[in-house]
This record gives structure tokens, C-alpha cells and sequence, in this order.
């Protein structure tokens, strides 16, 4: 293979912002016995961590209450759905000859209601939650790229949040942002992000050129940063 393209799952192959707010007010709910609607979220819970989020609604113990909770809120939730050109793009990806690989911060037991048959049998090596350190570490990005056998310079990482980024520059890899995503493409920029793209219809072949390409050369497709 000629290099590989990791990608992370929520906000950038998976549109799963409905279903993840969904589920932090129904764990909200449950923990306090009272209704918690999306609407009495934080700004930013998307981003931040989720036990953060449910402390300052007040649930104690958020932890392990996401334990308990966050599997039956999330598969009942509103369904998610791959962003368009997601999936096209990773078949792209694989006819190039180049692997592929997914480092998400989702438990690997929700793998197969997240995402389609057809998805997973497109990438290489899957990091999940239960794998590595999450990110901001880089060792879910160091672990995939162990395993596919590629060096860091070889690989990209797109990623919707300052975390993604952090732990692609601390890997090695180029870090590239989905302005799709759950972050704003000028929090990706300010974080370091070699580009920011517009679309995941973005996705494909191309974003290795990312990891040789000199910053005037960036495709004009791309916010430089």
C-alpha cells in the first residue's frame, strides 16, 4: 500500500450530531429523573467531553452512569447516516491501492448499528475507545498506523475537533479538518490544521497528496491554512 488515509467517525464519515445530543439529554434524563431536552444543553457539548457536559447539568457520577446508559440512549436515538461522498470516497481510497483506517472514540460493540456492512469492509484497521488512550493522545493514530505498517509521514488524519488535530500533529501525520464536523473550520485552523475542506464529497485518493505536498501546492478545493 501506498500510504494510508484515518479517518475519525463522528462528524466526518458518520452524521451523528442529532443522535449524539439526543443521547447526552436522555442519560441527563435518566440520572436525574426529570425531562433534559437538547435545547438545555451547553453550547459546545458536541466537542467537549461528555462526562463534562453531564456534571454541569448536575448528574453525578457521569462516568459510570454513561456505562449504564449511553448504549440504550444512542441506539434509540435519531438515526444516523454517512455524510454524502463518504462512502464513495473511501471505496475511491481503496481502488488507489492506499488503506484505510478509522480512530474514533465510539466503543467497538456500536460499530456494527453505527455504520453499514459495506463501510467496514472498507477500512483496514479500526482503533476504537476500548483500544488506546483517546484522543488528544496520538496512540490510537500510532496504533492503526502499527498495524497497516505505515510510517506517519505517510498518513493523514481527518478530524472534526481540536483533539483530531492535536493528535495527528503529536503522531506525526498531517491533520486535516472537516468543516462538516462538530468543531467551526477556524477553531480546526487555529489547532493546526494542514487544510480545513469544504465537503465530504472531498473524500477520496487526494487527501494523501496532503502529506508530500508543499502548503502553495494545497488544492484550491481546501481552505489553506
Amino acid at each position: 500500500m501506498t500510504g494510508a488515509v484515518l479517518f475519525d467517525l463522528d462528524g466526518v464519515l458518520l452524521d451523528s450530531s442529532a443522535a449524539m445530543l439526543a443521547t447526552l439529554a436522555g442519560v441527563a434524563t435518566a440520572a436525574l429523573g426529570r425531562r433534559v431536552t437538547v435545547d438545555e444543553l451547553p453550547a459546545g457539548a458536541l466537542t467537549a467531553p461528555r462526562v463534562e457536559v453531564l456534571a454541569g447539568l448536575g448528574v453525578g457520577e457521569p462516568d459510570a452512569l454513561c456505562g449504564t446508559w449511553w448504549d440504550p440512549a444512542l441506539a434509540t436515538a435519531a438515526g444516523t447516516t454517512l455524510f454524502p461522498g463518504a462512502l464513495q470516497g473511501l471505496k475511491a481510497i481503496k481502488e488507489a491501492g492506499m488503506a484505510t483506517g478509522l480512530v474514533t472514540l465510539q466503543s467497538r460493540n456500536r460499530l456494527p448499528w453505527l455504520l453499514e456492512p459495506a463501510v467496514l469492509a472498507l477500512l483496514d484497521v479500526t482503533v476504537c475507545r476500548e483500544d488506546a488512550e483517546p484522543k488528544p493522545a496520538p496512540d490510537g493514530l500510532l496504533l492503526a498506523l502499527g498495524k497497516l505498517g505505515i510510517d506517519p509521514a505517510g498518513a493523514v488524519f481527518l478530524g472534526d475537533t481540536t483533539g483530531d488535530i492535536a493528535a495527528a500533529r503529536t503522531a506525526g501525520v498531517t491533520p486535516l479538518g472537516a468543516a462538516w464536523g462538530y468543531a467551526a473550520p477556524a477553531a480546526l485552523s487555529a489547532a493546526g490544521a494542514t487544510a480545513v475542506l469544504d465537503d465530504a464529497a472531498l473524500i477520496g485518493p487526494g487527501l494523501l497528496d496532503f502529506a508530500t505536498c508543499p502548503a502553495a501546492a494545497l488544492s484550491a478545493t481546501a481552505h489553506k491554512q
